[in-house]
């Protein structure tokens, strides 16, 4: 009688099979909670973008008059408030910053009041509490789930 030692080719493909089916179900079952982390990131930068813009306006007397409503227009806004020399060094972008995923920026005419607005990946119970109309060029649908804040 001979003496097997090791596993064989089918033994091995069976275990393999399974760790990689054990892997997907991980993998697709932690996209929803990467997705709401991002979301309540996106809420965070939001309120910290809020006390930057309030230091503006103390040292101003007025928020900056823009509409940043694109990706590209909202880097021009943060570059607006980092060299407003109020202390601010960096001013946040969208986790994923593509497609519909960035921050939006809307003031009115006089500078006396804003809006700031993400688009969120998944409802959230932050949509019910939120601004839901369109305010300053910023469309705050919660259809679309769009977060906005407003002081």
């Amino acid at each position: 009688m001979k003496n097997k030692k090791g596993f064989t080719l089918i033994e091995m493909l069976i275990v393999i099979t399974i760790i990689a089916v054990l892997a997907s179900l991980i993998l697709v079952g932690m996209g929803g909670a990467r997705a709401r982390s991002r979301d309540s990131r996106r809420i965070a930068d939001l309120h910290n973008v809020m006390n930057a813009l309030e230091l503006y306006y103390s040292l101003n007397g007025t928020y900056p008059i823009r509409t940043s409503n694109s990706a590209s227009a909202w880097d021009e806004f943060a570059g607006d408030l980092i060299s407003a020399d109020i202390g601010v060094s960096r001013i946040p972008k969208d986790p994923l910053n593509t497609g519909r995923y960035y921050y939006r920026y809307g003031a009115n005419d006089l500078g006396t009041d804003y809006v700031l607005g993400a688009s969120l990946e998944q409802d959230n119970v932050a949509l019910e509490d939120d601004i839901d109309l369109l305010q300053y060029g910023i469309d705050c649908n919660d259809t679309n789930y769009i977060y906005c804040i407003m002081p």
